[in-house]
């Protein structure tokens, strides 16, 4: 088995930067970077997770930002560390990633989890349930992105949930492998077993 190292990129300009400097600080990285990883990951958040940082900073958005890069840096791999369910429709998500397969050649790595920044969810005003309907919403998140990545069309019932007859054309290929990121024994875990290549295991202190 060969080790390999990802990079996971800053979403923000922790030195205060404005947004033309940082897109110059990582341009200038990740020309360095491509040269000794193998991969890229970009968080998912709308703004600064980070206390110290003021809301109003410059934050980059995933998927795009994924899209830009994967564009200029052909010899690395791009995922998401990890995106959050609830901020883009399941079916909609489905044909983002996809779509972001095969425009980068291969190149794209899926990480998704159940989201958990209450202000940032009420600051866009998305609904935030319990963390128990969070993770079954995840569930059903990634029920639908496979079926539509190995059916024509695609159709789902679920509880949150549902798309019928879709069609998503081209399929990924290869299918990204997937990361579930999140804790917790009692549900995380259970969906990570049953679905999950990888597991982005939480930080703390």
């Amino acid at each position: 088995m060969t080790l390999k190292f990802g990079w996971h990129m800053h979403s923000f300009p922790v030195d205060g930067s404005d947004e033309t400097a940082f897109l110059q600080q990582l341009t200038q990285t990740l020309d360095i970077v491509q040269h000794h990883f193998e991969s890229v990951w970009v968080d998912d958040h709308l703004w600064p997770w980070g206390r110290w940082q003021a809301n109003d900073t410059p934050y980059v958005e995933c998927m795009t930002t994924i899209a830009y890069f994967a564009a200029q840096y052909p010899k690395l791999k791009f995922g998401s560390s990890v995106l959050c369910q609830s901020y883009r429709n399941p079916g909609l998500l489905a044909k983002m990633v996809a779509n972001t397969q095969w425009l980068s050649g291969g190149r794209f790595l899926l990480g998704i989890g159940a989201g958990w920044m209450e202000e940032e969810y009420q600051a866009y005003n998305f609904d935030f349930p319990k963390p128990a309907v969070r993770i079954a919403q995840l569930e059903e998140t990634i029920q639908i992105i496979q079926k539509l990545w190995a059916e024509t069309p695609a159709s789902f019932e679920g509880k949150y949930y549902r798309i019928k007859d879709a069609y998503l054309m081209p399929k990924p290929d290869p299918i990204p492998p997937l990361l579930i990121g999140g804790g917790g024994e009692q549900l995380t875990l259970r969906v990570v077993a049953k679905y999950a290549d990888m597991w982005n295991i939480p930080g703390g202190s």
